[in-house]
Formats: structure tokens, sequence, C-alpha cells
């Protein structure tokens, strides 16, 4: 009985993703960064020096995947804490630059995919930097799409006054549990915030929380909300007949067969 026992937990262990890290690698200085096409895929921190749990891992990694199948380049940020807890499984990005979250290089691509990342803190500084990026450039319709099973959050913006707040922490409470207090486990990836908000109105409610201040970086843009293949809400109106527009595009993950034929429409067509 216990050789059996420890067979299965052997078969277990060996089935389960690897978790080694990415030999050394060198970082390119933002500046030698050059970035051609019209995708690019931003990995940021994708590391349980946040995620302790390593939800966003599967994730992150499919994600990645789909990034390469695309033949887009990929760009991995990784800050100076341990870099043994990063767990990406594909080790060659394009270029993998030292940053706390910032983006300090040109982003010539109109649609830009973000995985991995701590949601309210450096991937929001991604986001940021990327509309400033496009704030300098000539105006054209633009997507960024976040994968929400890759990246990770520690609830900053659900608000005691959410019908669905109970849920939340009590969420937060079970897969934290006997764990170490503190910032790096207490997490929960964006796409569990969504299963536990449940109701579709207060999900659109929460993500136009999130969102960065495009009002300020770019008014002239006509604004847009999508969910997976849910018709877009229209949160800026943009100035003039036509204006371009910013379509934040907030997708479950890459791994459905769903989200695939639906990243090869959204790859052919507009915004």
């Amino acid at each position: 009985m216990l050789a059996k026992s420890l067979a299965a937990l052997v078969a277990i262990c060996v089935s389960l993703p690897a978790l080694a890290a990415c030999p050394k690698h060198a970082f390119t200085d933002a500046a030698d960064v050059h970035l051609t096409g019209n995708s690019l895929m931003i990995v940021t921190h994708a590391s349980s020096n946040d995620d302790g749990r390593i939800a966003t891992k599967l994730g992150v990694d499919q994600a990645i995947r789909f990034a390469k199948q695309a033949r887009m380049p990929v760009v991995y940020l990784q800050d100076d804490r341990p870099e043994e807890a990063y767990f990406m499984e594909d080790c060659s990005p394009d270029y993998w630059v030292s940053s706390t979250g910032e983006v300090r290089f040109g982003v010539p691509a109109s649609r830009v995919y973000l995985i991995g990342g701590h949601l309210e803190e450096c991937l929001s500084a991604t986001v940021h930097d990327v509309l400033l990026e496009w704030s300098r450039q000539p105006k054209r319709n633009l997507t960024l799409t976040y994968f929400m099973d890759g990246i990770f959050s520690n609830g900053r913006y659900v608000q005691a006054s959410d019908p669905w707040s109970g849920r939340y922490y009590r969420f937060i409470g079970i897969v934290t549990y006997a764990k170490p207090a503190g910032e790096h486990f207490q997490k929960v990836t964006l796409l569990e915030t969504m299963a536990v908000i449940r109701d579709q109105r207060k999900q659109y409610e929460y993500l136009e929380r999130i969102l960065p201040h495009f009002e300020r970086t770019l008014p002239d843009y006509r604004v847009e909300l999508k969910v997976m293949d849910d018709p877009a809400r229209v949160l800026q109106r943009g100035r003039g007949e036509r204006p371009p527009v910013l379509r934040f595009h907030f997708i479950d993950s890459a791994i459905s067969v769903e989200s695939a034929a639906l990243f090869r429409t959204t790859e052919t067509s507009a915004p």
C-alpha cells in the first residue's frame, strides 16, 4: 500500500509544471530594444516574489505560447528581487529588460497583450507607460488586451460597499489559509475575482474601476471596454466625428479553444 502511495505521489509530482528558474541571462538596455510589427506581448514580473500561490503560472505560460505561435515580439520585465522566483516556462523572449514595471522603450505596436504582474502595482506602471508612449505617436486605433488568468491582484480596488466584497474576502482567506501574512501570498488572479463577482454588470463596474486614467493621456480617443466577445461598452466618446479608438479588452484565458478562436478574429479585425 505504501509503495502504491509513493508511486502515485511521484506520478503527480512528475505531471506538475516544472518550476525551475531560467538560466542566467543578460538584460537589454531599454534604449537597445527595437520592436517591429503591429502586436507585442509584455510579461510583467511573472514571479512568486509576489504571486506566492503561483496561481498565474498556467495562464502566463499559455499566453506566451500564444504570442510565440502568433510570431509577435515578447518582452519580459524583471525586477531586482530573486530571479529564481520567476516561473515562466519559456526562457527565450525577444528581450529581457530590467524594470520595476516601467516601459522605457518604444512601443510601435497598436496591439499590446499584457500578462503577469501585480495589477495594482507593477502592471499598472506598465499600462500607464504604454499609454504614454502611444500618446506621443500618430493617432490610430489601439488595443490593450489583459489575460485575466495570468494577472494577480491584492484587491486594493475592492470596496466594502461592493455587494460581493464579503465573498471576495472569504475567498482570499480560504486560498491563503495558514500561509504567512503579507503581500507574498495575499493575491488572487483577476479571473478569480471575476468569478467571485459573478454579476456581469458588477464585473464591468470593477474592470472600469481598475483602468488607468486614459482621459488624461488620450483625451481625444473613443475609449471602449470589452470582455471576451461581448459588445464593447463606450467609456469616453472622444473628440471629432470619427475619433480613433482605444480598447481595453479583457480575456479569460489563452487556454480555451474559444479564446483561441477569438484571438484569430481580433488579430485580423479592427478596432
